[in-house]
C-alpha cells in the first residue's frame, strides 16, 4: 500500500536567530520530518518561497527506502542558506509518495516552545 503524497507544502516557516540552552539540541530551528515507506529511494526537490525575493532552490534531499529523515532547514546551505528572522514557505516535490511533518523549536526564551503540524499534500 502506498502511503503519502508526492507534493507537500508548508506555508509557515521562520527560523529565529536567537536561542537559549545547550547547542545544538536547543538551537531554535525548523525541521521537515520525512517518512518514506516505499521500496524505492525518495528523491525530493525542495523550494523555499519568500514574500520579498525570488525563491531559493531546489535543495536536493534523499530518503532511503523504508526510512525516515529529519531535515533541519537551518542546515540547508546549497544552493543558499535560508535567512534567519525571515518568513518563508516551502514546497517539496518527491518522485515517490512520502509523508512530511513540520516542527519548530523556538528557544529564544528559557521557556521553550515546540510547534508541530502535518504539511499540506496533493
Amino acid at each position: 500500500m502506498e502511503i503519502g503524497k508526492k507534493i507537500w507544502a508548508i506555508a509557515e516557516g521562520y527560523i529565529p536567530s536567537q536561542s537559549t540552552g545547550k547547542e545544538p539540541e536547543f538551537t531554535s530551528h525548523e525541521t521537515a520530518c520525512i517518512l518514506n515507506t516505499s521500496d524505492k529511494e525518495a528523491n525530493i526537490k525542495l523550494t523555499i518561497y519568500f514574500s520579498n525575493k525570488e525563491p531559493y532552490g531546489p535543495y536536493r534531499i534523499i530518503v532511503p527506502p523504508k526510512r525516515t529523515r529529519h531535515v533541519r532547514f537551518n542546515d540547508l546551505k546549497e544552493p543558499s542558506e535560508i535567512p534567519k528572522d525571515t518568513d518563508y514557505s516551502s514546497v517539496f516535490v518527491s518522485d515517490v509518495s512520502v509523508v512530511i511533518q513540520h516542527t519548530r523549536l523556538d528557544s529564544r526564551q528559557k521557556e521553550n516552545a515546540l510547534l508541530s503540524t502535518i504539511a499540506f499534500s496533493m
